[in-house]
């Protein structure tokens, strides 16, 4: 039985370069003892200065290992992965050793728990929550009204005041807003300052973000006037979350096969978030799965070039596209070919379509269809049409050595003003190109 999974795709699992670069010396098979295989697992005991039990599951990737790394996955793990990848005939199939198959036990046990407990009624103090709603909604308003404030000055200052701004200045409004409960708007904020001075069109940028939030806290006023789904989005800019059974319960439930078409993982000081554009074979539909790990590995794996069977539930939106995985009811196996991809004009149309539904959004999947890099100040990707998009950062030498002066099909992050392209498909060949952010 083949591993799932390409030895590319299994160096993009890495958390890190070094991991990468270990897990390819150990993938060697003198290094291993009692290596095995089952339609669950694979399995392995590395034999170093000591000796090291290591297990993945096929249906996710998930692994454990006896080494005290708090990498995950750690090295031995991709190792055996690649080992595996390489020739699956050094895995003969057989029964699995108590190790694996209690660990397995303990993943489905988890996993019956975690079901159970979404299916659980737990008794709802109702008045006890409208009260805290009422003073929730008070706290943001009397924070609405003092963002708008300082929002006022700057622009009555003038931006080019700002980029003298030492961090405090930004974080300091940010604290506000947390006090205020409203988490949504303090990032909003950050990024401001992260924005000021980070390029030559920041000024430009700036205008338009503050834009965007001065509509926003506008919006959180009426948000009894609003249509419902596009309350629902200032709700969620806002801070005031749904938690995954609520998301389940809105209703807009989709199963489909899915294709990973594009992912980014980012890596902070105590949690990594990944961000995987799916989209459905059937439905057309396009999601945004986002996924946290403090110090564990990703509850799905989600690589680029890979698909999958699920039943997905979107957040309401009148612009839906963020979704979260509410069945997993096939193991991700690698899809043949390039996706189908749109002309740059067709592209734009859609973001233009969900821009119009929710003028707040962040970014959306673009897959363009025959698109050539095209050396300028920035990089542009141009179709036959003669349209071009410029690119956001990136490894621009590997795409134009990909292009050779031929059409590719890409996949990437528009946020209205850059293109970030994070996989590539070229004359048949698949090509991860940028998985950090």
């Amino acid at each position: 039985m083949p591993v799932p999974v390409t030895a590319v795709q299994i160096e993009a699992l890495a958390p890190d370069a070094a991991s990468a670069a270990a897990a390819k010396r150990l993938a060697r098979p003198g290094s291993w003892r009692d290596l095995g295989q089952s339609s669950c697992a694979i399995w392995g005991e590395y034999q170093g200065g000591v000796r090291y039990q290591t297990r993945v599951a096929l249906a996710d990737l998930a692994a454990k290992c006896s080494c005290p790394s708090r990498k995950l996955p750690c090295k031995h793990a991709l190792g055996l992965l690649l080992l595996a990848a390489n020739d699956a005939t050094l895995f003969p199939v057989s029964a699995e050793p108590e190790w694996v198959a209690s660990w397995l036990a303990q993943r489905r046990a988890a996993r019956e728990r975690k079901a159970a407990r979404a299916g659980a009624a737990e008794p709802v103090d109702v008045a006890g929550r409208a009260r805290r709603a009422e003073k929730r909604k008070d706290n943001i308003l009397a924070g609405l009204d003092q963002l708008d404030a300082w929002m006022n000055d700057l622009i009555r200052q003038g931006l080019a005041r700002v980029q003298g701004e030492s961090w405090s200045f930004w974080d300091e409004q940010a604290r506000r807003l947390v006090d205020a409960q409203a988490p949504g708007l303090a990032a909003r904020v950050r990024s401001l300052g992260a924005r000021a001075g980070s390029s030559e069109q920041w000024a430009p940028r700036l205008l338009d973000d503050l834009g965007q939030l001065a509509l926003l806290t506008h919006a959180a006023r009426r948000l009894d006037q609003l249509e419902p789904r596009l309350a629902a989005d200032v709700r969620r800019l806002l801070g005031l979350t749904l938690d995954q059974s609520e998301v389940i319960a809105h209703g807009d439930l989709v199963e489909d096969l899915w294709q990973v078409l594009a992912e980014r993982v980012d890596e902070g000081e105590r949690v990594s978030t990944q961000r995987a554009w799916l989209r459905g074979t059937a439905s057309g539909r396009t999601a945004l799965v986002l996924q946290f790990s403090a110090g564990t590995q990703f509850e799905h794996t989600l690589l680029a070039g890979r698909q999958l069977r699920a039943r997905l539930a979107f957040w309401p939106s009148a612009a839906p596209q963020r979704a979260l995985i509410a069945e997993q009811q096939s193991a991700a196996e690698e899809f043949s070919g390039a996706p189908a991809g749109d002309s740059i004009a067709a592209a734009l149309d859609g973001f233009c379509t969900l821009l119009a539904g929710c003028p707040w959004l962040d970014a959306t999947l673009l897959v363009l269809a025959a698109v050539i890099p095209v050396a300028a100040q920035p990089v542009l990707v141009a179709d036959a049409t003669g349209q071009a998009l410029p690119l956001a950062r990136g490894d621009h030498d590997l795409l134009f050595a990909l292009s050779g002066g031929r059409g590719l099909t890409l996949a990437g992050e528009w946020d209205g003003y850059r293109f970030l392209p994070r996989c590539a498909w070229a004359e048949g060949r698949r090509v991860v190109l940028e998985r950090g952010a």
